[in-house]
Parts: structure tokens; sequence; C-alpha cells
């Protein structure tokens, strides 16, 4: 299957660090962000990309152009850089489209401009590209194919921490409780399409808002609801935790490393 990765926005609720590269470049430890989420999918044995490019493109054309898969692999190095060795596994086999869908375009306009790179796919995966998680893809795509609708997504919890008011038109206040205590459920990223999902789209759709009410009402639209790890990369504290679990090496997102249970749990009402 397929991966539509959308990579071409601006990134302005994290200007600070993406002022100079395209989002999906921001590092996590030493590598971009884009290369942990293509190693996500490549790990179900989905290698084949479409990226949708836009704001700085040809930062990321640069990246896969000039790549050289030793720089994240261990290696052994023979007559000084002339002759290398991989040990492990560099993931070299992925094919990357990288499709030029505009600067200023929605999400759901990009999806239209590379159409024709899916055509013929039953189903195709797609992905905002500025968040990471540990979703069993597998479980995902199998409910997803047996329910014969035409989209799905992953419905996650928060990661913000707030307060949520209850309160009556007066002012009176009800009742005050944490975020993580409702019972709450956002849009993840993380999508599977059918090819009829360009059916339910028009010209300048943004992607979740008239096509999926037009996939609610025809119900053709499922959530697949993910308790485990998910942390989108919106704002500098999101990539410096990030950043601090590459460092102490549990990146749930590798599938030999998924923390479960009580220990996830904490993690999450942590922050």
């Amino acid at each position: 299957m397929k991966t539509v990765l959308f990579c071409g926005g601006l990134g302005t609720r994290i200007r600070d660090v993406s002022e100079s590269i395209p989002k999906p470049m921001i590092p996590i430890g030493d590598k971009p962000i884009l290369w942990h989420l293509m190693h996500y999918y490549s790990q179900f044995g989905h290698n084949d990309f479409v990226l949708c490019l836009g704001h700085k493109a040809h930062v990321i054309k640069e990246f896969f152009l000039n790549y050289k898969p030793q720089t994240y692999a261990d290696c052994v190095v023979k007559g000084f850089g002339s002759q290398v060795e991989i040990l492990g596994d560099p993931q070299q086999d992925w094919r990357v489209a990288m499709i030029d869908t505009g600067i200023w375009r929605n999400i759901g306009e990009r999806l239209w401009a590379v159409r024709q790179h899916v055509a013929g796919e039953e189903m195709f995966y797609a992905n905002y590209s500025d968040g990471l998680s540990d979703i069993d893809l597998t479980e995902m795509t199998r409910l997803f194919r047996a329910s014969g609708k035409v989209a799905c997504f992953t419905a996650v919890r928060p990661s913000f921490s707030l307060h949520l008011v209850d309160m009556r038109p007066d002012g009176k206040v009800e009742r005050m409780r944490a975020s993580q205590d409702a019972n709450l459920w956002i849009n993840g990223g993380f999508f599977i399409f059918r090819q009829e999902i360009f059916d339910y789209m028009a010209e300048g759709d943004e992607l979740v808002e008239a096509p999926f009410r037009r996939l609610i009402e025809a119900d053709q639209l499922m959530a697949f609801q993910h308790e485990g790890f998910w942390r989108p990369m919106d704002t500098l504290k999101d990539k410096h935790v990030l950043d601090d679990l590459v460092e102490k090496g549990t990146m749930p997102w590798l599938l030999h490393q998924i923390p479960r249970g009580a220990e996830f749990e904490a993690e999450r009402k942590a922050g």
C-alpha cells in the first residue's frame, strides 16, 4: 500500500524551529521526524511513499537526493571512505515520489493534486507528517478493510493538559476537570482511504471538513480508537518530549520498544 505524506505546510505553530526548514524536516534526535514516520510505516512493509511538498520543497528533495544511509546506521569504513559496509537495517528500499503541490494549498487540495499517484490502489495510507505513534497499523487496516467504508482515521486522546469547565449561561461553575479525565477523542492524523474518497471531495475542500461531513452523512467514515502512544509535534514543547524519548532510547514508534499498560498510562498523564 502506498502512503501519502503531507509535507507542504508552513509549520507556523512551531515557527521558532521551522523558519529555515519545512516542519517534516525538524529533527527528532539526529533524524527528521519525516524519517521516523517513514520508518514506522516501513516496519509494516509499506515502503512506497508519495510526498506532497510545498513550503521549502527543495530542502526535502535535497535530503533524499543526497541521502547517505551510513549517516543513520552503524557502519564500517575502509579506504578513508571509499568503501562503506552498512551494519543493521538502513531502510534503503523506500520508493519516494516527491510532488510539489504548491505552498498555499490545504491538505485536501494536496491530496487531490497527487490522486494520479495512487490511482489503481484499492486503499492507501495518508498522514499529516507531524506526529508519531505506536498504532497497530495491521489491525487498523484489517478492521477498515472489513468495514467496507471509504475512509478511516485514528482517534486518539489529546496530548495537551487543560482544565475543562462545565458552567451555566449565567457563569455559575458546576464542575472543573482535567482534560485527561474527560472522554475526549481527537483526530490523530493517521488515515486510510479507498479510491472513492475522491468522489466525496470538491475543488478547494479541506480534507476533514466538507469531505468528512459528506462521508459521515453517507455512513462511510470510521474511527480507529487508539489508547496507546501518540504525540504530535505542534510546539517546541512537543519536540522536546520526542527528543527526550530518543535520548533515553525509548521510542514507542519502533515496534520492538512499544510501552504498554500502566507504564504508558503514567507517561500520558504526566503530559
